[in-house]
């Protein structure tokens, strides 16, 4: 009679630390988002000042000694979430479906989205206000931020290039100035829009109101980099 064995097979035997592994990594990604998205939401509300370690790591449902492990300090949490915002931004913008060969309609999608992007996002420019408000103190140590902006650009690039081999854009417009203007009017009018409501007396955030300006957004930048025939 062959006596029965306690060991497990080989391959079970190897993978059971795998397991174990992939278990604690996945539990440990878990934990550093839900930090991150808390975070978010704290920075977002109570300003960097008001945000404190205490504030974050409560609404994570999660300890101090966690943000210091995964971040090492507030500021760098800080770094990381604005490094996140521009990281869902620039993959959203990813996600559009653009040819290249239809310029004028592919650069107006572009629009269309950074528009809509402020307005359904406004952790964002919160976020972006307070960090200006430091004079970009935090996110110039970071060394992921100016990945986010190039593919940006360089996709308005390409539009404008094909735009003037087709004769319908300039050539003497840069991508990186169309960049900033398409940013400049999105992000002010959602950056402002309480102060402007009241200074104007008329409600910016409703629907009508955010369309016509999508629209005249549009209209502003077509005009600036259509060939004058």
């Amino acid at each position: 009679m062959t006596a029965k064995s306690n060991r497990l097979p080989l391959s079970a035997s190897r993978s059971a630390p795998a397991n174990q592994t992939g278990a604690r990594e996945s539990g440990a990604n878990r934990t550093r988002n839900n930090i991150l998205r808390a975070a978010t939401k704290v920075f977002a509300r109570y300003g960097y000042e008001g945000a404190s370690v205490e504030k974050i790591s409560k609404t994570a449902k999660s300890f101090d000694r966690m943000i210091y492990y995964y971040f090492g300090s507030k500021e760098g949490l800080f770094i990381e979430v604005l490094e996140d915002m521009y990281r869902r931004m620039n993959d959203a913008e990813m996600e559009l479906r653009l040819d290249i060969e239809q310029p004028v309609e592919s650069l107006t999608e572009i629009i269309r989205f950074v528009a809509s992007y402020y307005h359904k996002n406004p952790e964002f420019i919160t976020l972006l206000n307070t960090e200006n408000l430091h004079r970009g103190k935090h996110i110039s140590k970071s060394a992921r931020a100016r990945d986010y902006s190039s593919p940006a650009i360089d996709i308005i690039r390409q539009l404008l290039e094909s735009g003037a081999r087709k004769g319908v854009f300039r050539t003497d417009v840069s991508a990186r100035n169309v960049y900033l203007l398409i940013a400049a009017m999105g992000y002010f009018y959602i950056a402002n829009g309480y102060t402007l409501s009241t200074f104007l007396g008329e409600d910016l955030k409703t629907p009508e109101a955010l369309a016509e300006w999508q629209t005249f957004i549009i209209s502003a930048v077509m005009r600036t980099v259509m060939r004058n025939r």
